[in-house]
């Protein structure tokens, strides 16, 4: 009796650094989604002139006249961006790499917000995004064919079907190495 407590001590105390590891990691996730109304409003601490000088930088809005205005587009792409960061790196299911396509989406529209020639902001993203689709569509359908194969084919759930395709890294490093 004393030996099977020993043992199950053990097992705690080796399980518990996981779990306590786990809590400040969600916690972490928790607070960032949190935070994420506040930060559509950092916009408002930003002065309505061309420029706008801070002890780290001085930004000229150029083209657009108010930097206020540039803020303000930015904090409506970046915090989707944001939020899509987060989902990339937390999701769990077969199908996360869909995820990419409104990522490169906003990447490059915050690139192109900072571009001096403003004529073509927001136009013209699908031909940017092509190469990402490219990828990314017909790699999603084929993991999905295989998997309706083997459902075709086996007696087993989708849910089992899904454990099996999912890609489990040690973490968000992990889950960046897996792609570089």
């Amino acid at each position: 009796m004393i030996k099977q407590l020993r043992k199950l001590i053990r097992k705690n105390s080796k399980s518990q650094p996981t779990y306590r590891k786990s809590f400040i990691q969600g916690s972490i996730v928790a607070i960032l989604l949190a935070i994420t109304p506040y930060l559509f409003s950092v916009h408002e601490s930003v002065p309505e002139s061309r420029f706008w000088n801070t002890f780290l930088f001085t930004y000229d809005s150029k083209g657009w006249g108010n930097a206020n205005l540039v803020m303000w587009i930015l904090t409506g792409k970046a915090v989707p961006l944001f939020l899509l960061f987060i989902w990339f790196f937390t999701c769990r299911h077969w199908w996360y790499h869909a995820i990419l396509v409104p990522i490169v989406m906003y990447l490059y529209q915050i690139f192109s917000l900072f571009n001096e020639d403003q004529s073509y902001f927001d136009e013209m993203n699908f031909i940017y995004m092509l190469p990402v689709m490219a990828i990314v569509i017909p790699s999603i359908y084929l993991i999905r064919a295989r998997m309706f194969n083997k459902l075709n084919n086996a007696d087993k759930t989708m849910q089992e079907l899904e454990d099996e395709f999912m890609m489990k890294p040690k973490g968000i490093w992990g889950k960046i190495k897996q792609y570089f």
